[in-house]
């Protein structure tokens, strides 16, 4: 049947003024929309430069945030073609054939270690597995086959075969089975250290019409392909997926693709590769007359790929696949060259034959990159092996053959290794916490897709300079750390020694903080159990650090109706929530009365409750909005039951830095005034600091100075609270303007400081486990500082940036947390007063589900 080749007729080229726009948005490391991503895959000549200077630039930050900063990556594979018989019928595919055309319908396990032990003798680390989708549903011979040596499906024969190639060769196998199921995700999960399909493209029309190059392929049918890709998601695999360009779709259907995928890896953080391929034209397929997909059209999709995947997700396109012009994908924004293999071809492109790796090696590094090998898993995944991405039967595997950064061990021995099926047998393979990996971690309603224009020209920005003035004796603030805690804010030198404090110093340092801690507030880790409620994430301030909010138009905006946001809270007071924490953006079409409404509606559903809610930047937003002082508007509040506020929108108090991070959004001045006026009011806060972005240790000084004098004029603040800068999806960061958050170093020493040096104002130091993850928070609370904040149970605004800590924890979790500091805890009141009875629910009480 031949292929209507009009399915790929062209779309109007965008005005000049379009793509001015699109660029210059690409270049200030926002996020784009479907619109402004077509807009740029139609981008050539000088623009098409400009977008792989934007998209090389996200590139490189995506490889500093990896820990790999200049290192272009590769796996060293063995190809296995299990299968080449399939029950699809893609129109441009060689690989797929008919039985009578091969030796046999599949490759005997005894062929299939073969290949594999030649790839482990050729120094390869992965085996990839190649095979056509559920040949037994279309060729009677595939199933023949299979029953006549005790399988019951291809899935079974290649989870078996998968095991013998980890026993006997100590290859990794890496699974491309077609659609799967759930259920047999997790079947595989515990024998493949990464699976993946392409998903190709979500052009529903190239499947349904006939003539397209999908017609008659039920795996091909872009809803399934999207929710194999959302339920590895929830199955927590590491999975490579990635388009076909140039087989009919049109550039707009281009672009959703990429935007599909995109969504469900900002859900679930699994998807690890997107691979941008290049429609090929073959002999004796029905697209055999179709043009071959224009390598400058492949760049730019690279490049427009790279600009909208999350940080944690590599751009790979095919080396074969792209003649001479390695330079080019290289400035496009690949990261990665996916799987070479050194002794099998490619199966699906057997006329395009790999390069050589050195060869591949000598162009990487003449485009001024590094070519180092990977495990089929990326190296992240490798690092957080013992969580949740990699079968607990897999990580001595992985391990074998993995450096301590993730990366493969070029002189690891590849061999067999054991594979233990657990007690109870297949029927036992992994679980999964729905509640947690669907419903709270797996929310996308509060990502946006951009911040419009308010973040201006990037280039007339500046960012502080360090400042290094030093005492040349650091035992001189130490001993007046020891003496006079708190008369460290008068001594610039010694706060600044603090503040940089290493080594020894800052052993020093963090014992001295510790040591007042338990003599003000005991040992004691408290916590609150409290419900997060963001209301609203349309926003149009824009943050240059925020990856939250959302505009009107964007798929991903909303805003909670009060009832949403009472029956919330009612779920939070059921599971034992004694707090809800109410923030949103800085949304234009929220009434005015909004914000004293909800809290009067939770009030009088549950009088118990404790209303923490609304920053000073919401404060001041609709006080003016309603033509009233801030004054009158805390007031109303408070009469509504408002409790306390948030101290957060506080970022650094120092206007230099704050123009950088918020276009001046709220002044220090004005943050004050708010501040003080709640206080004044009867209204108490906490206190915030959000560092390690455009700051300096000067700038940190500045704001404990300024927190302290607000407390010696008000008294109303409760609690200081760090909040390291989460950088990964921060445009701040990606326009290349931000670092990537604070060190070890700094997350110590800042704590520790804040505990000496607001000695005797404010007594309480909080940790933020979602941005610190639990050997962080250990290590601060050992540091000098005492709370854990709350369970949250739904957290947003850090995980959108990029926090990978999770987003809810139970009472037992965060007591687990403490414990490791060597700690007991205790449930709070947001106040930081005791709670004698508590109340007994599964979110108190239960152990965590073990997953």
């Amino acid at each position: 049947m031949a292929v209507d080749i009009s399915l790929n007729a062209p779309e109007p080229v965008p005005s000049a003024s379009a793509m001015r726009r699109a660029l210059r948005r690409a270049n200030d490391g926002v996020a784009l929309d479907v619109t402004e991503a077509a807009v740029l895959l139609h981008a050539r000549g000088d623009d098409l430069e400009a977008l792989f200077g934007a998209a090389g630039r996200v590139r490189d930050a995506h490889l500093r945030a990896e820990g790999r900063e200049g290192v272009v990556t590769y796996s060293r594979s063995v190809f296995i073609p299990l299968t080449r018989l399939c029950r699809d019928r893609c129109h441009y595919c060689t690989f797929a054939t008919a039985p009578h055309k091969l030796p046999a319908a599949f490759l005997e396990r005894d062929e299939v270690l073969e290949i594999a032990r030649k790839g482990a003798a050729a120094g390869c680390k992965e085996a990839l597995f190649t095979l056509g989708d559920r040949p037994e549903d279309r060729w009677p011979a595939a199933g023949e086959w299979l029953e006549a040596r005790g399988y019951s499906s291809t899935l079974d024969y290649v989870r078996a075969c998968a095991i013998a190639v980890l026993e006997e060769t100590g290859l990794l196998p890496h699974l491309n089975p077609g659609v799967l199921s759930w259920e047999e995700l997790q079947r595989l999960k515990p024998v493949a250290s990464s699976m993946g399909m392409m998903l190709e493209t979500t052009a529903t029309r190239l499947w349904s019409e006939k003539g397209g190059p999908h017609h008659g392929s039920p795996d091909k049918e872009p809803a399934v392909r999207l929710r194999v890709l959302t339920d590895a998601g929830r199955v927590n695999v590491p999975f490579t997926t990635g388009i076909l360009i140039g087989i009919g779709e049109t550039i707009t259907e281009r672009a959703e693709s990429l935007m599909a995928i995109r969504g469900i890896a900002q859900q679930y953080g699994h998807i690890q590769e997107v691979i941008i391929q290049n429609f090929r034209a073959k002999p004796d397929t029905a697209m055999r007359g179709m043009p071959d997909a224009d390598l400058h059209e492949l760049a730019a999709t690279i490049s427009v790929a790279r600009l909208l995947m999350p940080s944690t997700t590599s751009v790979q396109a095919p080396p074969n696949l792209v003649g001479d012009e390695f330079p080019m994908m290289l400035r496009a924004g690949v990261d990665d060259w996916g799987g070479v293999s050194p002794i099998t071809p490619d199966h699906v492109n057997p006329e395009r034959p790999w390069p050589h790796i050195d060869e591949l090696a000598e162009r990487t590094a003449a485009a001024g990159y590094d070519l180092r090998e990977r495990l089929n898993v990326y190296p992240r995944y490798v690092r957080a092996m013992a969580g949740q991405w990699i079968d607990s039967r897999l990580t001595g595997h992985v391990a074998a053959l993995a450096q301590a950064d993730g990366l493969a061990n070029a002189s690891a021995e590849v061999v067999g290794r054991e594979w233990q099926e657990p007690d109870g047998g297949v029927d036992t393979y992994g679980r999964a916490d729905l509640n947690t990996s669907i419903d709270t971690e797996g929310r996308t309603e509060d990502r946006r897709g951009d911040f419009e224009t308010v973040y201006g020209d990037w280039s007339s920005l500046t960012v502080p300079k360090a400042i290094s003035r030093l005492p040349e004796d650091v035992g001189r603030a130490l001993s007046l750390a020891a003496d006079d805690p708190a008369g460290i804010l008068d001594d610039t030198d010694a706060a600044m020694a603090l503040l940089t404090a290493d080594g020894d110093a800052l052993e020093t340092m963090t014992r001295l903080a510790d040591e007042l801690r338990a003599s003000v507030v005991g040992d004691d880790v408290t916590y609150v159990v409290n419900r997060n409620i963001n209301f609203s994430n349309v926003c149009y301030v824009g943050c240059r650090f925020c990856a939250f909010a959302q505009r009107e138009r964007d798929a991903d905006a909303f805003r909670l109706s009060t009832d949403e946001v009472v029956d919330r809270a009612q779920e939070a007071w059921d599971a034992g929530a004694t707090e809800v924490c109410m923030q949103g953006g800085i949304d234009p079409k929220l009434p005015v009365t909004y914000y004293a409404d909800v809290v009067r509606a939770i009030k009088e559903r549950l009088p118990g409750m404790h209303v923490h809610a609304f920053s000073p930047m919401e404060i001041v937003s609709a006080a003016a909005k309603a033509g009233v002082s801030v004054r009158e508007w805390l007031q109303e509040l408070k009469d509504a039951g408002l409790d306390t506020i948030p101290g957060t929108a506080a970022e650094i108090l120092d206007d230099d830095v704050r123009w950088v991070l918020t276009k001046g959004k709220l002044p220090t001045a004005t943050w004050l005034e708010v501040v003080a006026t709640a206080h004044e009011v009867g209204i108490r806060s906490s206190s915030t600091m959000m560092y390690g972005h455009v700051d300096h240790p000067g700038h940190w000084l500045g704001h404990f100075r300024t927190l302290a004098a607000l407390q010696d004029r008000t008294g109303g603040l409760t609690e200081f609270v760090g909040l390291p800068f989460v950088h990964r999806n921060a445009p701040i960061y990606l326009a290349g303007v931000a670092r990537p958050g604070p060190t070890r170093r700094d997350n110590r020493a800042v704590h520790a400081f804040a505990r000496l040096a607001l000695h005797g104002r404010v007594d309480n130091v909080q940790v933020s486990w979602v941005k610190l993850g639990d050997e962080g928070t250990s290590e601060v609370l050992r540091g000098g500082a005492n709370d854990l904040g709350g369970t949250l149970m739904e957290e947003t605004i850090s995980r959108m940036a990029g926090s990978e800590h999770g987003s809810a924890r139970t009472a037992h979790q965060l007591e687990a947390t403490a414990a490791l500091a060597g700690r007991p805890a205790r449930q709070r009141t947001t106040t930081y007063g005791r709670i004698d009875t508590v109340r007994k629910t599964p979110l108190v009480e239960r152990a965590p589900v073990d997953r």
